[in-house]
């Protein structure tokens, strides 16, 4: 999969980039899918419930469509096949059609290298080739995966966006030890599913946006840097004149760089290496 630039005609299209879409299935040869796997996306540009800002800098961008993704992979010993490749607006990899024998369709995370043809099976007795989905008992050691759950059952969590993926390290009794795509090993459940092979779109991490109005689409709005606030409004904010932002200078000596937020100490021990020293 390559990327694809542009003549630089306008000062917008001299650094930008897109991936080339080229490897998705065209609109006229995908097959019809089902009005089940979509539904409607509302937007609340950042709010939460009380209607205030709970995620700064959202607003704004195209309508979509939600596409019903099958991370749970529960369609045990039933074989499928992959219909079309597709583009989908809600996250940064692609997704594929899978056709199953009994009829049934489902949209699935597509792996990387897989074609509109191929057959992808959930089973412990699948080959070990890209889009098939075991439990991790069944997968060789050294095998590299995405889509992993993290509770069995649930549907997978772990490695979904773009270009990732996981690697199977050890396995001790009833865990597996993973090493996940941050470089943390943590401790997963041997029943816990997951698909062989990496996320499709590798090279989504070397886009270029090239203009400003481009993430405006994406409903992403602009950002203010933290060191032109004020105190009130942000750790960086305040000083005499022009300051970098060497050191926290808030009122109230709030740290904004580096310190460790992780709360979670019910799952601390699942946590084998952490991604940092």
């Amino acid at each position: 999969m390559a990327v694809k630039s542009f003549k630089p005609t306008t000062p917008s299209l001299r650094f930008k980039t897109i991936v080339d879409y080229s490897v998705l299935t065209k609109a006229k040869s995908r097959p019809k899918r089902p009005k089940s796997l979509y539904s409607s996306l509302s937007k609340t540009a950042g709010r939460d419930g009380s209607g205030h800002i709970s995620v700064r800098h959202k607003g704004g961008g195209h309508k979509r469509r939600y596409r019903k993704i099958d991370f749970k992979r529960d369609k045990i010993g039933i074989p499928g096949k992959i219909s079309s490749v597709e583009y989908d607006p809600n996250r940064s990899a692609f997704i594929a059609l899978v056709t199953y024998v009994d009829g049934e369709k489902r949209f699935i995370l597509a792996p990387n290298q897989v074609q509109v043809g191929d057959a992808v099976i959930a089973s412990d007795d699948a080959d070990i080739k890209p889009g098939n989905s075991l439990t991790l008992s069944a997968i060789p050691l050294g095998t590299s995966i995405h889509n992993i759950e993290t509770i069995p059952g649930e549907g997978g969590m772990i490695s979904r966006s773009a270009g990732s993926y996981a690697q199977l390290m050890a396995k001790d009794g009833e865990y597996c030890q993973v090493k996940l795509p941050s470089g943390e090993i943590r401790k997963v459940h041997r029943r816990c599913r997951a698909t062989i092979g990496q996320v499709s779109n590798t090279e989504h991490e070397n886009i270029k946006i090239g203009k400003a109005g481009r993430k405006r689409w994406m409903g992403v709005r602009p950002t203010v840097r933290g060191v032109v606030m004020n105190p009130v409004d942000h750790p960086m904010g305040g000083g005499e004149g022009r300051a970098s932002g060497g050191h926290p200078r808030s009122p109230w000596g709030q740290k904004a760089k580096g310190l460790r937020t992780r709360r979670n100490k019910r799952t601390n021990v699942f946590v084998v290496k952490r991604r940092k020293k």
